[in-house]
């Protein structure tokens, strides 16, 4: 009896030694860094949208392109060089503006390169690089529309469902006591078909975002964009939370191409004849970090 009672205490604490080893290794991947990660997988996710440009969209060819599309391209670069894997590959994930902090937690994507604002309230959530874009939430109307904010009182707002910007739009709504109804919508292209077919009377997103919308020859000629901005948005790429290894590689690589000028080509590439404004000119120099 106290034989078998011996050996099943001992089975015991081998499947109890191998469970906690199972656990340990499950702890380990879960914690494990980006570049850690990578080096052993050799696959960088790279999580892009496919609906805001020009900063994260799908071009005419179905490829990931933007602004900030080709700062992770070089954020890429710098992964590759630094893993030293002997497969290194890039892997595109599309998401949404609903669930891209989940790709982020969940590990389907190592990093946004998107127009992703930074707010205290996000950085629960990820963690963010060096300042990558400045913005402001601005209105695009109709010619014959509304001509100010106040004018949009008793209209249908179009706005991108789950952005700073729709919080943006609620709040001004609010602040300056306008009865407006406020209609989401899941794409920006879907807003300015709306507004254009007189579905609602003005859209609210990032004034860059609706210039470019703009911009091309089958562009809407009867929209013009009012003057005002009603918000900052700092844009930044996102990542997962305490991972100061690669926290670090991100900004570096972005000081680099600040400090080097790399980023007016890069921002040319994807602006066309637009100039940089006073104010993104002055978060690349404040964000030219020296080594």
């Amino acid at each position: 009896m106290q034989h078998s009672i011996g050996h099943a205490a001992k089975g015991m604490g081998v499947g109890m030694a191998l469970a906690i080893a199972v656990l340990l290794l499950i702890a380990q991947a879960a914690t494990a860094g980006t570049l850690d990660r990578v080096r052993e997988a050799g696959v960088f996710k790279i999580g892009y949208r496919t609906d805001a440009a020009p900063f994260s969209y799908s071009n005419a060819i179905d490829e990931p392109a933007g602004y900030v599309v080709d700062l992770c391209r070089e954020v890429a670069a710098a992964v590759k060089q630094e893993v030293a894997a002997t497969e290194f590959k890039v892997e595109y994930v599309t998401v949404t503006a609903d669930d891209r902090f989940d790709a982020v937690k969940s590990g389907r994507a190592d990093i946004l390169c998107e127009a992703t604002t930074v707010t205290l309230e996000r950085r629960k959530l990820v963690d963010f690089s060096l300042m990558t874009f400045i913005d402001g939430a601005s209105v695009m109307v109709r010619e014959d529309g509304p001509q100010s904010f106040k004018e949009l009182a008793g209209h249908k707002i179009g706005v991108h469902t789950g952005t700073t910007t729709e919080a943006a739009l609620r709040k001004s709504l609010s602040d300056y006591d306008i009865d407006a109804e406020v209609v989401t919508v899941d794409d920006h292209k879907e807003g300015v078909k709306r507004l254009e077919g007189g579905e609602i009377t003005a859209y609210f997103a990032d004034r860059a975002i609706l210039v470019f919308l703009l911009l091309g020859p089958d562009a809407p000629k009867s929209l013009i964009i009012s003057k005002d901005y009603f918000t900052r948005e700092p844009y930044a790429l996102a990542f997962a939370r305490n991972d100061e290894e690669f926290r670090f590689l991100v900004d570096r690589t972005l000081a680099r191409l600040y400090r080097s000028g790399v980023v007016e080509k890069i921002f040319a590439r994807n602006f066309g004849n637009a100039k940089p404004s006073e104010i993104l000119q002055a978060l690349y120099v404040i964000n030219s970090l020296p080594e």
